[in-house]
């Protein structure tokens, strides 16, 4: 899995003030915890650094650099401004590399569906699904074979098969189907019946 350096500094003040101080100055306050950390750590980090991070569909394993002290994380929580979707803060969750973290991860679907060809709509009902294994383990996407669809069907969770980590969702949950467009129902739907 991909991973981005953040660097961040110590925050030794915790008030408002001092936070909308950070924040006018270009910077996210942050928070750090997790196993291996005996006490979180406050810092803050510019706001540019969470680019690439947070405005991406893609997932990332962060290596936070605070002040010279390095730390595995992942980005446990994202606050945003309710009007202006500003970054307003952000929590991180460090991990060590023998233990089983959890994460979602985005689908990538492949293929070429029949039921697109005959004047389906692909449309994606889950664009992450949650996942368990170990970082060096965890995919930068779930690939999901659309190559069988028709019109009307779809692939559930538990049509994939994965090694190496888990997934933690239901296997009823849809993840993609083919929606059958409105001149067409009465008619597809009839010989999808016959199948």
């Amino acid at each position: 899995m991909k991973s981005i350096e953040i660097i961040g500094f110590k925050r030794a003040n915790l008030d408002k003030k001092s936070l909308d101080v950070l924040r006018e100055e270009g910077n996210v306050p942050c928070v750090v915890y997790g196993p291996g950390i005996k006490e979180q750590i406050h810092f803050h980090a510019p706001a540019i650094l969470f680019r690439d991070l947070i405005y991406t569909p893609e997932v990332h394993m962060v290596d936070l650099n605070i002040e010279g002290t390095k730390i595995k994380a992942i980005l446990r929580e994202a606050q945003f401004h309710p009007v202006s979707e500003v970054l307003l803060h952000a929590d991180f969750l460090a991990f060590s590399d023998d233990k089983a973290i959890k994460m979602e991860i985005p689908i990538k679907p492949f293929g070429t569906s029949p039921g697109i060809i005959k004047g389906g709509k692909l449309e994606i009902k889950s664009r992450t699904l949650l996942v368990k294994g170990f970082a060096k383990d965890l995919p930068d996407e779930i690939p999901v074979d659309i190559s069988t669809l028709e019109l009307g069907k779809s692939v559930k969770v538990g049509d994939l098969s994965v090694s190496k980590f888990e997934l933690l969702n239901s296997e009823n949950v849809t993840i993609a189907t083919v929606g059958i467009p409105r001149a067409l129902r009465g008619k597809k739907a009839g010989e999808e019946e016959e199948a």
